[in-house]
């Protein structure tokens, strides 16, 4: 009797260390209004490589402290490191790599763009982040973008829950629900360490499920409940695709393509939601990033992220936006079937903007930043409109 009783009390303990060893981890999961969040995986802290990772992941590069101003902090930079600020880079691998790492220490790049490329996991993104920032070794944090605006534009879905489509949010008929899908949007990118996110869409009737709606005034109300939503996560967003690319008649990542109405519409029909988030918000906590159609009433001859008309006249004077600018992915057709690349991140900085977004070849990074660095060598940019950008960017890094 007393070896059958041993026998039981074995059975059990066996069945709990087996069940421990195999605990699945937890994916990020929320209902479709107000359920709970749940913000990360489990880490196993008997297992060493595991501890080791988790106690890596709270490492943080120095922030920029309260003593020191905006301008101390710039002073500080070299050329060189000002003009990485100005690029924003997409990376391939999973984890740490010789092209990322002769990437980052080369170029100084300021900001990375993840894609379902580089994330497998919670954990793994999160590492990844982390084993980036520790390799560039900056003086400021950097950025780590990801486009998660829910519906067919998300990433990592596979454990990130993605949020509905901004149409379906739309749809249902509460702006409440664009704050809840933004706040949750926020939680799981803090998750894997990511700290922009390239949302809310705020276009006016886009066919492709990405708008709010179809009424500008419409789409601006949802679109500031979801700003509401990332500033209560104190998580930084981006406005898109400005002035509005709801009337394109071409993909752009295709090809380019021009919005033939007059000024008057384009104020009543596009602008509004821009209008409202940059008179009513904190231009620090988010970007406004610009698409790449022309735009026959501003200015017929350029794309919209490489216009002076789009970029300073309107949206800098007129709109009073002081925050960063970036461009969308200049690797998509409507950039580079018409803009040679040399010239494109240097015809960014002269219209006014802080930020060239390049998504996918390390080769092209390299030729935008090198030509806005020889550019600045030969006097036909200032470094005093650098520093214009980089006082942006710094502002809007000490938020995180």
């Amino acid at each position: 009797m007393k070896n059958f009783y041993l026998s039981i009390i074995i059975l059990a303990i066996s069945a709990v260390l087996f069940c421990g060893c195999f605990e699945e981890e937890k994916i990020i999961t929320a209902d479709m209004r107000g359920g709970n969040i749940e913000t990360n995986s489990k880490i196993d802290e008997k297992n060493p490589a595991r501890k080791e990772m988790n106690q890596n992941e709270n490492k943080k590069v120095d922030r920029i402290p309260l003593n020191e101003s905006i301008d101390e902090k710039l002073n500080s930079m070299t050329l060189e490191e000002k003009i990485g600020q100005m690029v924003m880079v997409g990376v391939y691998g999973t984890e740490l790599n010789d092209d990322i790492i002769f990437s980052l220490n080369n170029y100084h790049f300021g900001g990375v763009i993840f894609f379902d490329r580089n994330l497998e996991s919670v954990a793994q993104a999160k590492k990844l982040a982390n084993d980036i920032e520790a390799i560039a070794n900056q003086k400021v944090p950097m950025f780590f973008a990801i486009d998660e605006e829910g519906g067919i534009i998300v990433r990592g879905q596979e454990f990130l829950k993605p949020a509905p489509s901004q149409e379906n949010i739309g749809l249902d008929g509460d702006p409440s629900a664009a704050t809840y899908w933004a706040k949750h949007n926020a939680t799981i990118l803090k998750s894997i360490n990511c700290n922009l996110n390239f949302a809310p869409v705020a276009d006016v009737g886009s066919r492709d499920t990405r708008s709010f709606g179809d009424d500008a005034q419409f789409v601006a109300e949802y679109v500031d409940a979801a700003a509401n939503g990332y500033e209560e996560e104190n998580f930084l967003y981006t406005l898109k695709h400005f002035p509005g690319i709801g009337k394109s008649k071409i993909d752009p990542h295709q090809e380019i393509s021009s919005v033939e109405d007059s000024r008057e519409i384009l104020d009543v029909e596009d602008l509004p939601p821009f209008k409202k988030i940059i008179r009513e918000h904190d231009n620090s906590k988010f970007m406004v990033m610009i698409g790449h159609l022309r735009y026959d009433a501003l200015d017929p001859m350029n794309p919209a992220s490489l216009s002076y008309t789009v970029i300073t006249k309107l949206l800098r004077n007129e709109l009073g936006f002081n925050g960063v600018v970036i461009t969308d992915d200049l690797e998509m057709g409507a950039i580079k079937n018409n803009v040679d690349l040399s010239t494109i991140g240097v015809k960014m900085i002269l219209a006014g903007g802080d930020i060239a977004l390049v998504c996918h070849d390390y080769a092209s990074q390299q030729i935008v930043y090198n030509s806005i660095l020889n550019a600045v060598k030969r006097g036909e940019i200032s470094e005093e409109r650098i520093n214009e950008s980089v006082r942006r960017i710094l502002k809007m890094k000490a938020n995180l």
